[in-house]
């Protein structure tokens, strides 16, 4: 009995050696981790934060002084052209128009009394010409005859401009009686009021602010700032997609200017980028905060890898290629680089443009453990595959 353990036990010796040689013989091959090129959508965007303002905005002031009686407009107030907003005290104003019609009145009756004077002066010149040729009247009255005609043509003249005057002052009162009747010069709704009622207001070199008005809400602007290194991707026509904070919805629009305009904070320069989108129900108020993806470049349906795949470097593989490449990983455990055409990035996936390289296995690391754990369950980091954008035709939704 202890012969037969004894041999079993050499035997067992014996066979643990056979087995470390057959692993131990020769240098084991690395274990990489890998990934499938497959299909997938690409979308190129450019994000940004933007504030909605109206497309047109109309601030509707007072170009007289005076007290606020009576406001016919408030905050979300939906106005018409030519409607009244509000009404400021007119007494003085209606006053200074009294005074100037009835000057004007009495300038209108003095010009009358200076053309009759003027047609008495005409005929007694004349009466004196006759009488001077007759030798019937000395030079002197002809010329006292000729002096006073020739006043009295200077009267009327004055006379006339006065009336003139008159009427220009006459029109200057009228409107700044017409003033303090105020009224809104778009159709639109209130977004500001600046007075209240009974306050005083001081119309210097500027007219005073009374109330805003968007003209339409219907359709609004979105302006956001951009970085210098982003804004040469943005072309007007762009698609948009952008978020507000007080809806859990998407909204859409195009790029409807990039402005030349820079403006410089902290050293980092921005330039403003104009967006249109159509306000479905109006929700979207002045002043709210969007966050913005503009599309700068898509593409559907088309072959792409991981940017992990470009960061990947063997340590024991060297290659001429240069720039971005990726090591494929070959039946035989062995791997290649190669350098195929690349398209459309975002910051996910990159296009590949070679149809032959579907499906191969691009090494994107070095396998330091079991993709798998103990219980079965995937490993949180290890790449996913991609696939297709559910949203196929829009932008992809604005990081949060």
């Amino acid at each position: 009995m202890k012969r037969i353990l004894m041999a079993a036990a050499v035997a067992a010796v014996c066979g643990c050696e056979k087995v470390s040689e057959k692993i131990h013989g020769g240098e084991p091959k690395p274990a990489y981790r890998t990934v499938e090129i497959a299909r997938t959508d690409i979308v190129a965007t450019v994000e940004a934060t933007g504030t909605v303002t109206p497309i047109k905005k109309v601030e509707v002031g007072a170009q007289v002084n005076g007290k606020i009686i009576k406001l016919f407009a408030d905050y979300n107030s939906v106005v018409t052209n030519g409607q009244v907003v509000a009404l400021i005290d007119p007494l003085v104003y209606q006053a200074n128009y009294d005074s100037a019609v009835a000057q004007l009145h009495q300038n209108e009756a003095n010009v009358l009394q200076r053309e009759a004077t003027l047609a008495l002066a005409e005929k007694t010149l004349a009466r004196k010409l006759k009488l001077f040729e007759t030798k019937s009247c000395s030079e002197s009255d002809l010329d006292s005859a000729q002096e006073a005609h020739d006043s009295a043509v200077a009267q009327l003249a004055a006379a006339k401009a006065a009336v003139e005057h008159s009427k220009a002052s006459v029109s200057q009162a009228k409107a700044n009686l017409d003033y303090c009747t105020i009224v809104s010069p778009v159709n639109g709704v209130v977004i500001k009021r600046s007075v209240d009622e009974g306050q005083t207001v001081v119309s210097s070199m500027n007219a005073v602010g009374l109330l805003t008005i968007a003209e339409d809400l219907k359709t609004i602007w979105i302006e956001a700032s951009v970085p210098e290194a982003d804004v040469g991707e943005i072309r007007e026509g762009q698609r948009v997609t952008f978020t507000a904070d007080a809806y859990r919805e998407k909204f859409t629009g195009v790029v409807k200017q990039v402005r030349i305009s820079s403006t410089t904070t902290n050293n980092v320069v921005t330039y403003p980028i104009i967006i249109e989108a159509e306000n479905r129900g109006e929700k979207l108020f002045p002043g709210m905060t969007t966050t913005i993806a503009i599309e700068t470049a898509r593409a559907d349906d088309v072959l792409a890898v991981t940017q992990a795949a470009f960061r990947f470097r063997p340590k024991d593989k060297e290659t001429e290629l240069k720039g971005r490449k990726l090591w494929v990983l070959g039946d035989d455990g062995e791997i290649e680089a190669v350098q195929p055409e690349f398209g459309v990035s975002d910051a996910s996936f990159t296009e590949v443009k070679d149809a032959a390289l579907e499906g191969a296995k691009i090494v994107i690391g070095y396998e330091t453990g079991n993709a798998k754990g103990v219980t079965g369950q995937s490993n949180p980091f290890m790449p996913k595959m991609p696939q297709r954008n559910k949203n196929k035709g829009t932008a992809p939704a604005a990081k949060q």
